[in-house]
């Protein structure tokens, strides 16, 4: 086939730098009007020291794919416009069995990729994970078919959380709410009493699951003062999703009243979280040698069995 003549050349350059203008940019239109919800990735609003750190994390990992799906369409669209077959074509074009360098970098290219990825989400990982520092504040909660208790280890109260209330004039009133102070580092210690259950707080950008005999970790600062919706995030029976709670991120001081509350309610002590389906099919003193989780300092005498049904 003839080549084009040189004269149209220039002209090609010009539309493709203007092409190339155009779609920076679009680009630039699109990013700029962005609201803060398309900014984090459409994730919730995070409220832990961490969520910046996890919103970046999420959002750079759908960019590079997004980069990667954008050049090989690029690459798709092209050969199917350019190595399109023509009506003056005659027989098969010229046929290659490889091509040694194309190949390198298909192959290269793609394993660097994941290595790289692979290698930032184990680090992502591994500070969500991160238990090495002393917490101000240890929460053992407590997922039960369907519902929560909370045990506040270090101020020795509970709070026994009962199935929310569908049919309640204010279904609200009737779900548990666990209290946490604002910029102190929470450990949760998180065990099932029955199934497994998953402990999601949704602006927490973190969850981890309730394993029947297995004692999960994990620590958050929580920054912003507030309420925020908790689910159980496995399904684990019928009332599934009736399992919900609250938590309420509140002052020191609002913290402290909290905990006296409790006190002044008489649930002071360790509420049971025995691995037991049924406990009051259970003698209190099984249910004590039956202890998932207890804490430095706690004895026999502590544990309550009361509410742990």
């Amino acid at each position: 086939m003839e080549s084009a003549p040189r004269s149209q050349a220039p002209g090609r350059r010009r539309r493709s730098k203007i092409a190339f203008g155009g779609l920076i940019a679009v680009s630039a239109m699109l990013l700029t009007g962005c609201t803060p919800v398309e900014k984090r990735g459409y994730l919730p609003k995070g409220v832990t020291s961490l969520s910046q750190e996890i919103t970046d994390f999420w959002v750079s990992a759908w960019v590079w794919a997004l980069v990667v799906g954008v050049i090989t369409w690029a690459m798709i669209i092209y050969c199917m416009i350019r190595y399109r077959r023509k009506k003056t074509d005659v027989g098969l074009p010229p046929q290659l069995a490889y091509n040694v360098p194309i190949e390198i970098l298909f192959t290269v290219v793609p394993i660097f990729m994941v290595a790289v990825f692979f290698g930032k989400t184990v680090e992502m990982e591994n500070k969500m994970l991160d238990t090495s520092q002393k917490p101000a504040v240890t929460v053992n909660v407590v997922g039960k078919q369907w519902s929560w208790d909370f045990n506040y280890v270090n101020s020795k109260v509970y709070d026994a959380g009962v199935q929310a209330d569908m049919s309640a004039p204010n279904p609200e009133s009737t779900v548990p709410t666990l209290y946490l102070p604002v910029d102190k580092k929470v450990e949760f210690v998180l065990t099932s009493r029955d199934v497994i259950h998953s402990f999601w707080v949704i602006q927490f950008l973190q969850k981890m699951d309730m394993i029947p005999g297995k004692v999960n970790k994990f620590q958050v600062t929580p920054t912003e003062i507030g309420t925020y919706q908790g689910k159980c995030a496995e399904l684990c029976g019928a009332y599934h999703s009736q399992m919900l709670f609250n938590v309420k991120v509140v002052s020191q001081a609002d913290y402290q009243k909290k905990m006296q509350q409790l006190r002044d309610k008489g649930n002071v002590g360790f509420l049971s979280n025995a691995l037991v389906r049924e406990s009051s099919t259970i003698e209190a003193k099984d249910q004590k040698k039956m202890q998932q989780y207890l804490p430095a300092g706690v004895t026999g005498s502590d544990i309550v069995t009361e509410g742990a049904k």
